[in-house]
């Protein structure tokens, strides 16, 4: 996604809103294209706690550590494009409405266009894409684009756009037939999008 303005005054980023927004940017590499060796070697060497959202990150590095990219690319292809269609559909229009480019997605552009924030040309997949809402998402933590990236605009994109279907499309990641490497990836965000989905609801 792209700034269609140049950012201003930008904010100072606390430890934590970083934090959030490197899970956000993560799951947003991990849903948009298969993982890289080095991704994965990256990932290998990540270190948890007993929350969540640190068990979730134990496992993923463990799952990283014994994944090659070539394992991973087959297990990707499996689960979100497939002969056709993949075993699940990351998109906010199909998880809310059943189909795909319907009002979700309408609603989002909507958003998107009164922050300012434009698609990349090279980017085929619609906007409503749980890759892209999730990279939205760390670009409005980091004060990326050139709409309001406090709390209160966090909240709102998150609560339009992420709220009613990502913990459901996550779980669905987490416990689907061709996800062997991404049923972490399903248990990590998952457990993000309850975090977050806690903050917001005491702002």
């Amino acid at each position: 996604m792209e700034n269609s303005a140049e950012k201003q005054c930008p904010r100072s980023i606390t430890p934590e809103d970083r934090a959030r927004a490197q899970l956000y940017q993560l799951l947003s590499s991990l849903l948009s294209a298969p993982p890289s060796a080095e991704l994965l070697a990256g990932l290998a060497t990540v270190s948890g706690d007993e929350t969540p959202v640190g068990q979730a990150s134990q496992n993923l590095a463990k799952l990283a550590a014994r994944t090659n990219s070539t394992n991973a690319e087959r297990e990707f292809n499996n689960l979100f494009i497939g002969l056709g269609r993949g075993e699940l559909l990351p998109y906010a229009s199909y998880y809310l409405t059943g189909f795909l480019n319907e009002k979700p997605l309408a609603d989002l552009r909507t958003d998107l266009m009164r922050r300012g924030i434009q698609a990349n040309e090279d980017v085929k997949e619609p906007e409503d894409h749980m890759g892209t809402l999730c990279e939205i998402m760390a670009g409005i933590i980091t004060d990326e684009f050139s709409c309001d990236s406090d709390l209160a605009s966090q909240k709102a994109f998150f609560d339009a756009h992420l709220a009613k279907w990502a913990e459901l499309f996550f779980t669905d990641l987490e416990e689907a037939q061709n996800a062997v490497f991404y049923a972490p990836v399903g248990s990590l965000g998952k457990a993000l999008m309850a975090v977050e989905a806690q903050a917001f609801a005491i702002q």
